[in-house]
Order: structure tokens, then sequence, then C-alpha cells
């Protein structure tokens, strides 16, 4: 039996996968397969799969009369010759994988047994010609069979000897009117919600709201996961826009309405797919890397050939030279390869196997026609979504906002088109001082999403009400998550500089962050960290952050070693550029030090960011700061470990402190009392940029 190798992208095992038992007698063995199969047998009476069930039912037949055969091969205890007992292991592997098969059918979503019609065919076949092969080969004159068991076994026999691939027509009729919504979106007209309750309602089954929402969770994660075969661009992209239908469908055909998760239907994420029998293919069609037909044959430099999605991944994960002749690849253009894609389309046409290239074994939209209808799609859920928010109950507004939510988390239109959708903002804003926390949450957790788009950053600043109502919830939100997203949120909105003077003197807006910061959890903190870091960016921030005392909370960050002292480095690198702060730190003789472990054992990010902002200090705070910075125990060492083993920027402002602390030419500046610092103020002292070496910024997450 061949063997395909499974790769990193959650591709299905290798029949090697199930071994057979060690150490077991030809008896106690064949009273394990008659257990494993019983075990199939036994589901025939329960569920069974609503799509491929007609492959189902036969498998469990075929594996039935098996059963038949080894249980009289129990009873009569005859010795089995060698070769009947390689035949019956090599059947307790086939027994496994038609166990996962018919577990991953039962497992899977409607819309993805539809999806994968043809392909889970064919695994179905599969199984049927290599039952075929071991009857073939099965010494059955040596068993002494009676006539009953012999006539079981001969029937078999000829059953699948003569057997064809099942495909059933109608699945494939139902998924082409799935597509042909699809279709309709993309040329811009809405489906008849008549013949969307026809064909999902009454034809798929989906009959409630949650099974539209169970359906979508599954498809998602299939893209997630990149199972099977979703992994060219015109599978992605049609499974998304079949996504944006079935939530344009779920809304039109059952509102807003909340579904609890209590109450969802979890679909469990199927076992992989047993592995297609590639011993028929010729060798040539196979990717030398993964052994499995190729979809997208490409030519590199060196001439071989293989499958794009694995040798791009060969060579994104830093290999430079050719897996079969080990040459460099040098510049790794990749060029398809046209003739042998044509070759192995005609072959599968020719053996009857479901051909892989750009196909998911079913019928797929090409990628540009299904993400403009996915677009459309979702265009049209987000009219509908909006008036909900205007108009529903307060549980249909909490659904609403979760769903924009969701929709602005997965792509970059959808939040332009949520921005642009009249008074969107006005109504999340207005969420945000529900007292559901579940609505709450989702609202400033959109807002999040939104933000990520620089128009939408303006139309958010720009509502009235609506800065202050995300300051509030950062200051009183009903979950942690709420506060955290609303802190992420100030940070997303303060990317732009001429927002960030206005983040900064909202009132409360610091000084909750600060809080976040000290008492938060640590997913908190870091987005407290991260957005007071942006905003310190801001040449005249540093007198709200020392008076407002998130100098001297950042201070408490690094000392403390909380999971956020890179990022608060970063804050402080930026805030030392005055002299006043540089004073306050590098009078903390923990700071000092909290720095100093940074140095030695963070990440590239976090030695660049602490050596800047001892630099700073050092530079900015006067002799006596420097001089007590010198004075804190291993940080001369620690100052020369980075300057020859850092990075790049590392080593030069390493190498910059090193010559200061060792000159001692400082400019004669005040050293303010640590007690007083928030009275200072900062007339004269301009903060110098040329020649700096800006602290590492942080991303926005997408929640």
């Amino acid at each position: 039996m061949a063997v395909a190798v499974a790769n990193i992208m959650r591709k299905p095992p290798p029949p090697s996968a199930f071994f057979t038992p060690a150490g077991l007698s030809d008896f106690s063995f064949l009273k394990l397969l008659a257990a494993t199969a019983g075990d199939i047998v036994s589901a025939d009476s329960g569920e069974m799969p609503r799509y491929q069930r007609r492959n189902a039912r036969c498998l469990v037949r075929r594996i039935r009369t098996l059963l038949v055969l080894i249980e009289f091969l129990i009873e009569t205890r005859r010795p089995l010759p060698s070769s009947a007992v390689l035949c019956f292991k090599e059947l307790y592997i086939v027994v496994h994988r038609a166990r996962i098969l018919l577990e991953y059918c039962l497992q899977s979503s409607r819309l993805w047994l539809l999806l994968r019609n043809r392909e889970i065919s064919g695994y179905f076949q599969d199984l049927e010609r290599e039952i075929s092969t071991l009857l073939d080969v099965l010494p059955l004159s040596d068993f002494c069979l009676n006539a009953d068991v012999r006539e079981h076994v001969e029937l078999l026999r000829r059953q699948v000897g003569n057997s064809r691939i099942y495909v059933n027509y109608e699945d494939e009729e139902l998924w082409i009117q799935v597509l042909s919504f699809l279709e309709d979106f993309g040329k811009g007209r809405i489906p008849d919600v008549s013949d969307l309750k026809s064909t999902f309602t009454d034809r798929i089954g989906m009959m409630e709201a949650r099974d539209f929402e169970s359906e979508i969770e599954f498809l998602q994660n299939q893209i997630i996961s990149h199972e099977g075969a979703v992994d060219t661009e015109a599978d992605l992209a049609t499974i998304d826009g079949v996504i944006a239908v079935v939530r344009y469908s779920r809304f039109s055909l059952f509102g807003a309405q909340e579904v609890k998760e209590s109450n969802k239907r979890t679909t469990r994420r199927p076992l992989p797919l047993p592995v297609r029998d590639i011993s028929a293919l010729p060798k040539d069609f196979c990717c030398p890397i993964s052994l499995e037909l190729m979809r997208d044959p490409v030519v590199v430099p060196t001439g071989q050939t293989y499958d794009r999605h694995f040798i791009t991944q060969w060579i994104a994960g830093g290999h430079q030279t050719c897996p079969n002749s080990g040459q460099n690849l040098g510049n790794a253009v990749l060029i398809p390869n046209r003739a042998i894609r044509s070759v192995i389309s005609h072959w599968c046409a020719a053996n009857g196997v479901a051909s892989n290239s750009h196909a998911s074994g079913g019928i797929s939209a090409s990628a540009s026609t299904a993400s403009k209808a996915a677009l459309e799609a979702n265009r049209a859920t987000i009219c509908i979504l909006v008036h909900h928010l205007s108009t529903g109950e307060n549980a249909s507004k909490a659904t609403a906002a979760r769903e924009l939510r969701m929709l602005a988390k997965i792509g970059k239109e959808n939040r332009a088109m949520i921005g642009a959708e009249e008074k969107a903002i006005s109504f999340l804003n207005l969420l945000l001082r529900s007292p559901n926390p579940t609505a709450q949450e989702n609202a400033v957790t959109a807002l999040l999403n939104l933000s990520i788009n620089d128009a939408n950053k303006t139309r958010i600043i720009t509502q009235p009400g609506c800065l202050r109502s995300i300051i509030r919830v950062l200051r009183f939100g009903l979950t942690p998550e709420s506060k955290e997203n609303a802190a992420a949120t100030l940070f997303s909105l303060s990317a732009i500089q001429e927002y960030k003077k206005r983040v900064v003197e909202e009132p409360g807006g610091v000084e909750a962050l600060v809080w976040l910061l000290k008492k938060g959890r640590l997913r908190g903190k870091r987005d407290a960290v991260v957005a007071l870091f942006n905003l310190s960016t801001h040449p005249e921030s540093w007198e709200r952050m020392v008076g407002s005392g998130a100098v001297a909370a950042l201070v408490g960050a690094v000392a403390e070693e909380d999971g956020v002292a890179e990022e608060a480095a970063g804050a402080l690198a930026l805030l030392a550029r005055q002299p006043v702060v540089a004073g306050m730190v590098g009078w903390e003789e923990r700071a000092v030090a909290g720095l100093a472990s940074v140095m030695r054992v963070g990440s590239e990010r976090g030695r660049e960011n602490a050596t800047a902002a001892l630099h700073e200090i050092c530079r900015r705070g006067g002799a006596e700061v420097a001089e007590r910075v010198a004075r804190v125990p291993g940080v001369a060492r620690v100052v020369q470990t980075v300057a020859v083993e850092g990075t790049k920027r590392a080593r030069r402002k390493a190498a910059a402190l090193a010559r200061l602390l060792q000159r001692r030419e400082w400019r004669p500046m005040p050293l303010p009392a640590p007690a007083s610092a928030s009275g200072w103020r900062g007339a004269g002292w301009g903060v110098e940029t040329t020649g700096e070496m800006s602290p590492v910024a942080f991303p926005v997450a997408v929640l």
C-alpha cells in the first residue's frame, strides 16, 4: 500500500500511522480486528451522515460481510497461513481508514460535504478498491469455509470488483444552487429570500439561526487550518464567498435574534481524512516533497518541478537549495509548468480521478468572481446589521454588534464598508453605554477592529462623544475584555500623530491606562503599555505622562519584569528625551536595574528599547544621574555585552552609552526631586529628534 507523506498544513496522515499491534497471536489479532470492524457495523443502526449516505452504508455493508468471515475464522480456530495473516493486517489498516472516513462525514458540516462531494466519494471508492485487492490475494481455499460464508465472500468479491465511483448528482445540483447565489451577488443582484429559504432551510436542513452559525464557524475553521484541498486561491475565495452568502441568509431569514452559546450546535472538527491511494499515480505527477498529486506544478531555477504550495513552504522555511538536486535556487522564481498540469488533467479525466488542479473535488467559482460576490454579500449583510443596531431590541443590538465585530475582523474591505455605512459608528458608540456586558464588549471590540482603517480612525475621533465613551469603558467597563479592548482602541487611534494629543488631553484617559498597567491582567497590561508608548511619541505628552503617574507606572513595569518590561522600556526611551523625565527615571535604581535586566535577557526589540532608554537617561539627565546609573551593579557589563552581541542598532546605541559613561561629559542640568516632578514645566525643553534611534513600535491586534 502506497504511503503519502503528511505535510505541515494538517494533511491527512499516511496509512503507516495505523500500525498493526505487535506481539499478538494470530487468534488474538483476529479478535481485535473483529472488534474494530464491529464498531463500524454497529454504527449502521445509529446516525448516518446526511450526505454521502449511500456510500457510507455501502461501505458498512462491505465491512459487515468481512466481519462474518473473520468471526468464522475465530470460531474454527484453524491456523492461518502467513499470506493470510499479512492480508488481515492490511485489512486492519483499511478498517481504521474506513472508520476515520465515516467519522469525518458525521462530524463535518453540511456545506463542507457538498463542497467536497466528488473528492469524498473518491475516498470511498479507494477503500472499495483496496478491499477488492485484498480479497483477490486472500487464500480463501485454505480456510475451509462453509457454503454460507463462502457465498457471502464471493458475492462481496464480485461487488467490489465491479464497483464504480458513486457521486450523488442531486447533491452536485444543490451545491451549484448555492454557488448561483454567489453569482447573483457578484452581478449586483440580491437573491430572493424565498429561494434562500428553499435551498438552505428546506433542502439542506438548516432550520434555525444556530444551524447557520455552526456552518459559518465550521467553514471558517477550514480556511484557518487549510484542511484538505483548501489551499488554492479559488478554493479559499469560494468558501469565503459561501460564508458571506450563509451569513446574509441567516440575518435575512431569522433577523438578529440571539443564539445562546449553550444552544448553539457545535460541530466538532473532523478527524483527518484517510489518504488517497497513490500507488497508481505516475511518479512524475507527484510532488517530490509531498508525494501527492500536484495541483499547481511549477518549475524552479534548477529545472525540477514541484507543487507550488510545498516548494513555497520549503523556501519560506529558510531553505536555499533544491530539495531534489541540492543545487542553489538563486532567486527562486517559480514558473508555472502548464504542460505537466495539462497532462495531469487529462490523466485524471481518463482514469476517473478527481483532478485537484485548482479544484477541491467539487465545483468552485473563480477567485475573482467569488471575492467580488463575497464583498457584495457582506455589504448587504452590513446594511441589515446596521438597521438592527438602530431599531432592534437590546438582544438584537448585541447580536448585530457581534457580527459587525467579526466582519471588521476578517477583511479590510469589510472595515471600509462598515465605516462608510451611515451612522454605523454612531450606533456602536451608543452601545458602549449598554448595561449588557456582552453588548458593550462587542461594541468596543467592533470599534477597535474598525479603527485599523485610517478613515475610520477619523470617523471615530470626530464622532461626538465617542472618544469619551471609549475612555469610560476603559475606566468602568463591565468586563476585563471590554477594558482591554478599549485600551487597544486608544492605541490604534493614536497611530495618527494629530490624534495623540486629543487622546492625551481627554480627561481620565491616561489615568485609566495607568490603572490598567498596574492592576490589569497580563493582556490588559500589554494593551495599556503599548497605548502609553504610542502617546509618548507626541512631543507635548510628557507633562501629562508625569502628572498622571504614567512615568512611575512604566518604571514599575520595567522593574517588576511582569511581562511588559520591553514595551515599557520603549515608552521610557521616548519620555526620557525630556531632562525632567530622565532625571526621575535615573534616580530610581530599580528602574535602571530593570532596564539592565532587559538588556541582558530580553528579545532583540527589548534590548534595543532598553539600551535607548538608558542612553537617553544618561544623556539628558545630567552628571549626577549618569553617575548613579554607572554605580548600579551589572550595568557596565551588560552595556559591553550589548555593544558586542546586540543588533546593529543596539550596538550603536550601546557604544554611545559606553562612551558617555567613560567620559562623563554631561550638560549641567538640575536634578528634579521625584516627589515634586509633576510640578515641573517644560518651557524651553524641546524634544530633539535628529539622530535619535526611535524605539520599536508595536502592531495593532484584530479581535
